[in-house]
């Protein structure tokens, strides 16, 4: 009996020995595991920091001159006032041919974005870049020759063409070098472009109204001048600046047809970067065209359409706070010179800037919670507005130029936030032609708010420019765009928690997102899901 005793002692130390050998085995596995995947997380980002300096100064450089081009014409109405060397005394327009010039760009920009992007997700996207830019240099170099309305609205309507597609292409182009919930800090990166040029634009006007006659030009012109040629020196070395759409490693773009008559860039990522990136983003790679079949789904989709009217409240705000800034400012202080609006113009962008900065990384962290992000900013905003309509006792309470401050902070991160959630959405639904239609018809169909505050309110809308209570019910419009804004997003929310965002079904055998085809789960992929807590389920081992 005691021989039996010792030898189950002994054999249930071996048993002891044995399992906590192997409990030992199975924590030094998953420390290698985990050093591991540290590795290899420290080597993706090594990538996508690498494509950033690529990428993100050329987005951010081509934004800046667009942005300049395209808003000049706000300033161009308050600049050299004192000798009636404005843009309105020149061309002779009445404040309402202002509004319609403003707004007919919006109009073209509404009907050829969605043309522009699906062009652009057919051919080279670097090349349709530098056309895009090229373009808008161009005409603002054209603008310096305006002399009457008719040219005014030629130029404009131009302008609405070449530069359509180009915001909606710029978040297009990030999809096809980083995941979806990887694009909102880096739209923010470059949109804060868009906030240091009216920032900057504004502080350098004042410069070019002292310019004012020099070489028989008046100060806007030499404003156009000037950043047009910078604008077609830039577009041609997009070129060479900008990667063309990633190939899988190993392979090259042929020099045969069109390609061998435009410069070849380098590759984004060459190497083991180049593997690494393929591995993380293989559904990139191994695009399928896409049909008319495909763009239809797109459009049928409802989730498009609450992102549109969260886009129509946002950029209308911006555009007419863009637009009419010095117009709002001058009414609070009649008494002000153009230089010194063009100096009060400025903060209101960097506020936006700040904004930019602050909220859009946070927003990529917790980018299931986009909608809070985006209703925050658009309450700001509507806070801003009723300060600016109704603070203080008299025309120059400088209370009202703070609600436009707010305004300017509240601006920053929603237009970034609203594009990143539209890919974010219509990458996994719908594939390339999703992100490409998708932020084409949201940018475009949303850009119908910027022909609102262009075209209606303020200087188009003469009767609310009379009084003591100045554009009163132009910002009460914008405040009520807004709340529409936050309710879509409110909206969205629950009907995504009701139906969820599934991948489309597809009937087409050729299509971009057809089912049955097969699904690249990569490693952008499979991080998503073990976020939502799906990487247990079978399809996703």
């Amino acid at each position: 009996m005691a021989s039996d005793a010792i030898g189950l002692s002994t054999a249930g130390d071996r048993t002891t020995q044995t399992g906590v050998s192997g409990q030992k085995h199975d924590e030094t596995h998953q420390d290698v595991e985990i050093g591991q995947d540290a590795a290899k997380i420290e080597a993706v980002e090594r990538v996508y920091k690498k494509l950033d300096r690529r990428i993100l100064p050329a987005f951010w450089v081509l934004y800046f001159l667009c942005s300049a081009i395209r808003s000049n014409v706000g300033l161009a109405q308050t600049m050299n006032t004192n000798k009636h060397h404005d843009l309105a005394s020149e061309l002779n327009l009445t404040p309402k041919q202002v509004s319609t010039g403003l707004a007919l760009f919006y109009v073209c920009y509404v009907l050829f974005d969605l043309p522009s992007n699906l062009v652009m997700s057919r051919l080279s996207p670097h090349i349709w870049m530098s056309r895009i830019v090229t373009g808008v240099g161009i005409i603002g170099v054209c603008l310096t020759a305006m002399e009457a309305a008719w040219s005014f609205y030629l130029l404009r309507l131009l302008l609405g063409i070449v530069i359509a597609g180009m915001w909606p292409g710029m978040s297009y182009y990030l999809t096809l070098f980083y995941p979806p919930s990887r694009t909102g800090k880096r739209i923010g990166r470059y949109y804060t472009a868009a906030q240091l040029s009216a920032a900057v634009v504004g502080l350098v006007s004042a410069g070019f109204q002292e310019m004012d006659g020099l070489g028989g030009l008046v100060g806007f012109q030499w404003m156009f001048l000037l950043y047009g040629l910078v604008g077609i020196i830039v577009g041609i070395s997009l070129l060479w600046w900008l990667p063309d759409r990633p190939l899988p490693p190993g392979e090259e773009y042929p020099k045969t047809g069109w390609r061998s008559f435009i410069p070849q860039s380098k590759p984004a990522l060459t190497g083991e970067d180049a593997r690494i990136h393929y591995e993380d983003l293989t559904r990139v790679y191994h695009h399928r065209p896409w049909n008319m079949k495909d763009l239809w789904h797109v459009l049928i989709d409802w989730r498009l359409y609450p992102l549109v009217i969260m886009y129509f409240g946002v950029v209308g705000v911006g555009i007419g706070t863009q637009s009419y800034g010095t117009v709002i400012i001058r009414a609070i202080n009649p008494k002000l010179t153009g230089i010194q609006l063009s100096l009060l113009f400025a903060p209101i962008w960097i506020m936006d800037l700040i904004a930019i900065l602050i909220v859009t990384p946070i927003s990529d962290r917790f980018h299931h919670h986009r909608a809070l992000f985006f209703s925050g900013g658009a309450m700001l905003q509507i806070t801003g507005l009723l300060i600016t309509t109704f603070a203080g006792n008299g025309g120059s309470s400088w209370s009202r130029y703070g609600g436009l401050l707010i305004v300017g902070f509240g601006l920053g991160p929603t237009v970034p936030i609203c594009m990143t959630w539209t890919n974010e959405i219509f990458q996994p639904r719908h594939g390339e032609v999703g992100v490409a239609a998708a932020s084409a018809l949201v940018s475009g169909l949303g850009n119908l708010g910027s022909i609102l505050t262009t075209y209606a309110l303020y200087t188009g809308w003469p009767a609310d420019g009379v009084g003591p209570h100045k554009y009163r019910k132009s910002n009460l419009v914008m405040i009520g765009i807004l709340c529409a804004s936050i309710l879509s997003a409110a909206t969205m929310v629950l009907l995504l928690k009701i139906f969820g965002n599934p991948r489309a079904k597809q009937v087409s055998s050729t299509s971009s997102t057809s089912e049955g085809e097969a699904v690249y789960i990569d490693g952008a992929a499979r991080r998503e899901v073990q976020q939502r807590g799906l990487d247990r389920m079978l399809c996703f081992r």
